[in-house]
């Protein structure tokens, strides 16, 4: 099958597909005929894997770190579980700070509401420069 059709039958673009394909993910043999890129079913179930590895939040250098693993003749699952669990630490740590970004954007909305538009002198937005961050501690300066 041809690159169209790969990413027709997987539900990517053909852009995803070459873009593998450069990177060495996917290995397509040459049409004799006319030098098209041509996959095999075996091609399809490693775009399959590699589709199903991004989605769990595997980078493309994980997944070809399990594929070269693999292809050493090395069971890559316990590497698997030492990358998803790293993933998984990281997506906490960024989950509490878009919690905090929010409870921010929250208390900034509910400061604003009484305030008049330029009610002070600014140099850009009177709304920003006076607000009080309630989850900054008075002695911390408040940077993010």
């Amino acid at each position: 099958m041809y690159v169209k059709q790969l990413a027709k039958l997987t539900g990517v673009t053909a852009d995803t597909v070459r873009h593998y394909t450069r990177i060495g993910l996917l290995s397509p043999t040459r049409s004799q005929a006319n030098g098209y890129q041509c996959f095999s079913k075996a091609d399809q179930q490693r775009l399959q894997f590699i589709i199903s590895a991004r989605k769990l939040g595997f980078s493309l250098k994980d997944i070809q770190q399990l594929i070269s693993r693999s292809e050493q003749g090395h069971c890559p699952c316990p590497l698997t579980r030492q990358i998803i669990a790293k993933r998984l630490e990281e997506t906490e740590a960024l989950f509490q700070e878009t919690l905090k970004l929010r409870a921010r954007m929250q208390a900034a909305l509910k400061q604003w509401e009484a305030a008049q538009d330029g009610a002070v002198p600014s140099d850009v937005c009177s709304l920003i420069e006076t607000f009080i961050d309630p989850l900054v501690e008075p002695n911390e300066g408040g940077d993010v």
